[in-house]
C-alpha cells in the first residue's frame, strides 16, 4: 500500500472507518471486473492503490443519507 496515496485519500475522507469501507468496497468491485476510474501508474499496481488513487483524485466520494427511515 502506497502511504502517500493513503495520506492523500485521508485528506479527502477524514473519517478512517468510512475510508476503510470505501476502499474495501471499491477493491471488491475491481476484483469483480469493474473498470478503474483512473489509469494505473504501473501495470502491476495493487488494486488497493488504485482505489486509494481514485479516492484521492475525487473520482469516488462518500455520500451519507440520513433521511432513511427504519
Amino acid at each position: 500500500m502506497n502511504t502517500e496515496l493513503l495520506e492523500q485519500a485521508k485528506d479527502r475522507v477524514t473519517s478512517i472507518p468510512v475510508l476503510i469501507n470505501m476502499v474495501s468496497k471499491r477493491v471488491r468491485q475491481l476484483n469483480a471486473g469493474f473498470r478503474p476510474y483512473v489509469r494505473p501508474e504501473d501495470p502491476n499496481e495493487d488494486r488497493v492503490d488504485t482505489a486509494l488513487r481514485e479516492i484521492a483524485q475525487g473520482k469516488i466520494i462518500a455520500e451519507l443519507d440520513f433521511s432513511a427511515e427504519d
